[in-house]
């Protein structure tokens, strides 16, 4: 692509040079050197001088990373910035936004290196001080985020996912853990699964064990209540999310705050309150009967989401995505059949795939006694869900979350579960 700053045109694509253009050098172009130099380009620079000619080196990135929370925890981090007066941008799964303003629609969970520059820049222009952004492993693995300097870099936690891409789960873990090796500053938590990192200037927090930023109490239901320990300070904070999940999102959010502006940490914690959720996350679809929209679609996020609940009756509609980790799908069955009553097995992004044999997969770790059944066809397996649902049960639809496709065969087809579930209640 090619960005332009005055009268000034940069470009990552040797196929896009030309005598005007720079080429900024990527470990993903570097092969095309030489091309970009037949196509007349005489001037090459790479993240960090581009970012000094730009001008933007001293905005704070934060930098989010893990395998669940990584989209509700910069999103939080965001909204607190927000209600504290400073200017910010957000960068991930649901689009580009700056200053509560969104300015581009979702993409990639982390873009090509000079996208995410490129944002970099019009926040900067825009007064922004802080820019939030998603960063998935894909992005570390292939060097999308060379030369950028972290004023502070989180860990959400870790569990099996992207094996399609990584092959192994130790493999991920070593991407994760190559995030978290420099001298930035680190918010690592410690109850998210083990990874290594370079204990300089890392912080942590927990719910469970001892941390520098300690949930030393907390009550769940309809929403979440809880004492926050910093040292010797205690700050008491309230979020109308629910889960234990969002519980550590919430708090990440919060100690990440805390740890790259110089606001008090009673009224960081504070400003959680105002925080009302992402939209796929957690979404409350209709209250009576309560019907959950939510983007899970591990094992482990489908874990995490139904226990947040696991006191009521719970009803599930869920798939798995064709073309990525197939192991996970016996697991996210045994999921489904130890939280819930009744199982409806449907598509999620079949990709490629045949819809069945995906299907046919997560039923191997379905238990033969749970109610449980099959419907390809997502809008009719929603429809049968809701028609059965009891007024005392809760439903929940995972996997897609706010998307507004299906991917099937090659094709993006239009469907939202949350208009599903809408046109249903005749909403």
């Amino acid at each position: 692509m090619t960005i332009n700053y005055n009268n000034m045109q940069i470009t990552d694509n040797s196929m896009e040079c030309d005598g005007k253009k720079l080429f900024l050098l990527t470990r993903q172009n570097e092969n095309y050197i030489k091309d970009a130099e037949n196509r007349g380009c005489k001037e090459f620079v790479d993240s960090k001088k581009l970012q000094k000619i730009l001008q933007i080196e001293d905005v704070k990135i934060i930098g989010i990373t893990g395998t669940n929370g990584k989209t509700t925890t910069a999103a939080a981090i965001y909204s607190i910035l927000l209600d504290l007066g400073k200017k910010v941008a957000l960068q991930g799964t649901r689009g580009f936004f700056v200053n509560e303003e969104l300015k581009e629609e979702k993409s990639l969970t982390t873009p090509s290196l000079i996208k995410t520059i490129d944002h970099i820049k019009k926040a900067k222009d825009m007064g922004c001080e802080y820019f939030v952004m998603e960063v998935s492993s894909h992005a570390i693995d292939q060097n999308r985020i060379d030369g950028l300097d972290f004023a502070l870099k989180i860990f959400t936690n870790i569990s099996r996912d992207h094996l399609d891409y990584h092959k192994t789960f130790e493999e991920y873990k070593r991407v994760k853990s190559s995030f978290f090796q420099d001298n930035s500053k680190k918010l690592i938590n410690k109850d998210g699964g083990k990874i290594n990192f370079n204990i300089k200037n890392a912080l942590t927090y927990s719910v469970e064990h001892p941390a520098t930023y300690k949930v030393d109490a907390y009550s769940l239901g309809d929403s979440i209540s809880a004492v926050l320990r910093h040292f010797q300070e205690l700050v008491e904070f309230y979020s109308p999310m629910i889960g234990l999940f969002n519980l550590y999102n919430i708090t990440a959010a919060i100690a990440a705050v805390d740890m790259v502006c110089d606001s008090d940490l009673k009224e960081i914690a504070s400003c959680a309150e105002n925080f009302l959720g992402v939209k796929g996350r957690m979404q409350i679809a209709n209250e009576k009967p309560l019907v959950i929209v939510d983007f899970a679609h591990t094992p482990d996020g489908m874990h995490k989401v139904l226990d947040s609940i696991k006191d009521r009756d719970l009803a599930v509609v869920f798939g798995a995505g064709g073309d990525r980790d197939r192991g996970k799908r016996v697991m996210m069955g045994r999921v489904a059949s130890r939280f819930a009553k009744k199982i409806y097995i449907t598509s999620d992004n079949p990709r490629s795939e045949d819809p069945m044999q995906i299907i046919k997969e997560i039923v191997e770790g379905v238990d033969k006694n749970t109610y449980a059944l099959i419907v390809p066809d997502r809008k009719q397996a929603i429809n049968i869900a809701l028609k059965e649902l009891k007024k005392d049960e809760v439903l929940f639809i995972l996997g897609k979350g706010d998307e507004e496709y299906q991917e099937i065969n090659g094709k993006k087809i239009n469907f939202s579960d949350e208009k599903i579930v809408n046109i249903y209640f005749g909403k």
